[in-house]
């Protein structure tokens, strides 16, 4: 693996790429970084480049301090100028969590780069919009995004030596399958220590406005289809999504719909995994990929 630096859009961005081929882009979440690829870029760095970014304000990567750095025209600008570094042309985009909600927004975008798209739990922005301002299950179990939101809030996710991530991802993700090693985990909490990481990524809840309705007169949703037409919602590229049946923050019913925005659809559920799909049912992971790219082709 090669680690690399690149000037794009205001900020220094790290990223890491192995293998030659056809590029596959990988976009972490929250509170990840781009070490939790490496099981997926080890299997298809064999015949494939694979590249993983740390997205803006994560680990190695430059971290502005105002929210609104963090919008998501400046998250997908980051991505677009990555893309135009690397010299890639027609790529496949690979996300999760986050990662996924910047993924949809950059191909929504930037058609003309894609060549097939695969999300992890995360449905198309307009229709978990649609869910987080009328399903009254999917705004229960997004409500910790309104926690999220609250300023100071990085406090909690980092007191007691990080005890939400130890609990919420890492005995979680071992508890349904997953071979996390210490030594990930322990590279994992240095990314998580990078002062002011966890901010940083709490700006991106912030800077969308994502959520369901607060209280206070926000009706629920996101700002992630601003300057978006209809006509732009519809994607013409091959969509794969892969879905943890336990996850508790993302429910099936965003998907609802989804074959009218992505008539290309193909969805596999997984049964026994959570919201840390991939790191949970990685062979099942890479065996849906390797037949959707196969297919795809």
């Amino acid at each position: 693996m090669q680690h690399a630096y690149a000037d794009v859009n205001g900020i220094r961005m790290h990223y890491v790429t192995q293998g030659t081929g056809e590029p596959l882009l990988f976009l972490h979440g929250f509170p990840e970084y781009w070490g939790v690829w490496k099981g997926l870029m080890a299997e298809f760095s064999k015949d494939h480049r694979v590249i993983a970014p740390d997205l803006r304000g994560y680990n190695l990567t430059s971290r502005p301090t105002d929210v609104e750095a963090y919008r998501i025209e400046n998250l997908v600008e980051d991505v677009r100028a990555l893309v135009e570094h690397l010299g890639l042309r027609r790529l496949t985009v690979v996300c999760q969590d986050w990662g996924a909600l910047l993924g949809w927004s950059f191909v929504l975008r930037h058609p003309e780069l894609i060549r097939r798209f695969v999300t992890v739990n995360i449905t198309h922005p307009a229709l978990f919009n649609r869910d987080l301002r009328e399903n009254p299950k999917q705004q229960e179990a997004s409500q910790y995004m309104l926690g999220f939101r609250t300023p100071g809030f990085d406090q909690q996710i980092s007191g007691n030596d990080f005890a939400f991530a130890k609990q919420a991802i890492f005995e979680d993700a071992r508890q349904h399958g997953a071979a996390l090693s210490a030594e990930d985990e322990a590279e994992w909490l240095q990314a998580l220590k990078q002062p002011g990481a966890v901010d940083a990524g709490l700006n991106y809840y912030r800077a969308a406005q994502i959520g369901p309705p607060d209280g206070q007169g926000s009706p629920g949703g996101s700002n992630l289809m601003d300057g978006l037409s209809q006509e732009q919602w519809k994607v013409r590229f091959p969509v794969l999504v892969l879905w943890g049946e336990q996850d508790p923050y993302l429910l099936p019913s965003g998907l609802e719909g989804l074959d009218q925005l992505a008539p290309d659809l193909t969805i596999h559920k997984i049964p026994g995994a959570t919201h840390w799909v991939t790191l949970q049912k990685p062979a099942e992971v890479i065996r849906h990929l390797r037949d959707f790219i196969a297919r795809k082709g």
